[in-house]
C-alpha cells in the first residue's frame, strides 16, 4: 500500500443554497492559501443529485483507522510541506504541520496500552492512567478489546514538546511496575501490554449522535435522516444481551445565531431508540453562514447534558459533520482539547462521519478527535450520486460501503 494516495478533489464551489464559504475563514485566508494546498486545473463541482426526499441505504462511505495504520498517519505528519504528492505530482502536499498546530492536537507521543487478565482476556472498562513523577498526565478506558491510547504533551506546540521523565502506568489505582514505551511518528505502533484484574462493566451501551444541522448539510440531511433512523430501528431490534441507549444531539453556528439561527444546540437524553428516532425525525438543516460552525458547541452539550453511563460496556459519539469549528475564534481550541480530554477520560469512542465538503482541514480535524479517543475515522463517498462533491480522502486503500451498513457494523464491533 503507498504510503500516500491521491488527494484528489480539495475545492469544490458550493451550491447555490448552501450556507459555507470555502474562502470565509475568519482571518480571510482560503484553504489553498493557509495549508498550501494547489488546486490549479482540478475539475469543477458536481451538481446535487438524487431524489428529493431522503431515503435509507443509499448513501455510501468508507472508514480508516489511524491508530491501526501509524505509519501512514506518521507519513503525514512528518511530510516536507509542498513536496510532490507521490501519488498525484501536480498536487503539493498539504501542510499538515500547520493544521496540528491550528487545532492544538500534537499527536507525536503516544502510548498505547492493552490490559487483559491473568488468562489473556481483554480487560473492558479498565481505568488507565499516564503519570509522570506521580502527576496524572492523560486518562483513558479501555475498550471492548482492553486497549486505550495515552498521550504525552497532546496540546504542546511541535518543536515545543517536553522530555519525559519517570512516566509511570496505573490501572484501577495500582501502578504497574513495567515503564511504557512511547510510539512516536517514524514508529510502528508500539503497544504496551498489561494484566489487571478483570472488570465488570454492565451489559449496556450508550451511543449519541451529534449532527450539524446548518444549511451546508441540506444537500444530504434527508438521507443521513433515514440512515439514522434505520440505524436506531436496527440497533432496536439488535438488542439481545447488551441494551442500548440512543441519545442526538444537533447544533448549528453561534455566530448567526440571531439572524438565521434559531438554536445553537438541541438535544435529546439517552434514551430508547424509538424515542430519539422521533426527535430526529422533527430535526432540519438550516441557518449557519461561514465555513465554520459551532462543532465545540456540539461536543460540549454532548458532555454536559447527556447522561453517560460509566458503568456501560461501551459509550460511543458519532458525530456528523461538513464544516470545522471556528478554530480562529478566542476560547474554541481550548474547549475542543477540554471535550476531547474528557471524552478520553470518559472512554468515548469519537467516530466522525465527514460529509460534502471543500475543506480539507475538516478532515484532519476529525482524524484527530478520533485517534485521540480511540474511534476511527469515516467518510461519505461520491458513489451514491447524493450531494455534493466529496473529498478524496488522504488515506489508504479502503472499501466503500452503505453508511447504513457501515455505523452499524461500528457499533456492533465496539460492544460486542
Amino acid at each position: 500500500m503507498k504510503r500516500f494516495v491521491s488527494l484528489g478533489i480539495l475545492f469544490a464551489l458550493l451550491s447555490s443554497f448552501m450556507a459555507c464559504s470555502t474562502s470565509d475563514w475568519p482571518d480571510g485566508s482560503s484553504v489553498s492559501g493557509r495549508y498550501g494546498i494547489d488546486v490549479t486545473g482540478l475539475p469543477g463541482p458536481g451538481e446535487p443529485s438524487g431524489p428529493g426526499s431522503g431515503t435509507a441505504g443509499v448513501l455510501t462511505a468508507g472508514e480508516w483507522s489511524d491508530l491501526a495504520h501509524w505509519d501512514y498517519w506518521g507519513g503525514l505528519m512528518t511530510a516536507k510541506p509542498g513536496e510532490p504528492n507521490p501519488d498525484a505530482p501536480q498536487q503539493a502536499v498539504p501542510d499538515y504541520g500547520k493544521m496540528a498546530a491550528d487545532w492544538g492536537f500534537n499527536t507525536a507521543s503516544r502510548y498505547a496500552l492493552h490490559v487483559q487478565d491473568a488468562s489473556g482476556k481483554p480487560v473492558v472498562g479498565a481505568t488507565v492512567e499516564l503519570l509522570e513523577s506521580g502527576t496524572v498526565v492523560w486518562k483513558a478506558r479501555t475498550s471492548n478489546a482492553g486497549d486505550a491510547q495515552l498521550w504525552y504533551d497532546l496540546f504542546a506546540a511541535r518543536g515545543q514538546e517536553r522530555a519525559p521523565t519517570s512516566l509511570q502506568i496505573r490501572i484501577n489505582g495500582v501502578l504497574q511496575e513495567t515503564a511504557p514505551v512511547v510510539t512516536t511518528f517514524t514508529d510502528e505502533a508500539k503497544i504496551n501490554t498489561y494484566v489487571a484484574s478483570t472488570t465488570a462493566p454492565e451489559a449496556r451501551a450508550d451511543v449519541a449522535f451529534i449532527v450539524d444541522a446548518t444549511g451546508s448539510m441540506g444537500d444530504e440531511i434527508a438521507f443521513l435522516k433515514e440512515d439514522l433512523l434505520s440505524i436506531l430501528e436496527r440497533v432496536a431490534q439488535s438488542q439481545e444481551s447488551i441494551t442500548i441507549r440512543t441519545a442526538a444531539v444537533f447544533y448549528r453556528d453561534k455566530i448567526y445565531r440571531d439572524t438565521r439561527d434559531s438554536y445553537l444546540t438541541r438535544y435529546d437524553d439517552f434514551t430508547t431508540p424509538a424515542k430519539t428516532s422521533a426527535f430526529v425525525r422533527k430535526q432540519d438543516a438550516e441557518g449557519g453562514g461561514d465555513l465554520p460552525e459551532a462543532v465545540h458547541s456540539g461536543l460540549e452539550t454532548s458532555i454536559q447534558n447527556l447522561s453517560w453511563n460509566t458503568k456501560a460496556r461501551a459509550r460511543l459519539a458519532f458525530l456528523l459533520l461538513d464544516a470545522p469549528a471556528h478554530i480562529d475564534h478566542q476560547g474554541v481550541v481550548e474547549s475542543l482539547q477540554a471535550s476531547i480530554r474528557t471524552y478520553s477520560e470518559m472512554g468515548i469512542r469519537l467516530i466522525p462521519v465527514l460529509a460534502s465538503t471543500s475543506d480539507k482541514s475538516t478532515e484532519f480535524m476529525c482524524r484527530d478527535f478520533a485517534i485521540v479517543t480511540g474511534g476511527t475515522y469515516t467518510f461519505l463517498t461520491d458513489d451514491s450520486g447524493v450531494g455534493n462533491r466529496h473529498l478524496v480522502p488522504t488515506v489508504g486503500e479502503f472499501q466503500v460501503e452503505k453508511l447504513n451498513d457501515l455505523l452499524f457494523r461500528l457499533i456492533e464491533d465496539y460492544i460486542k
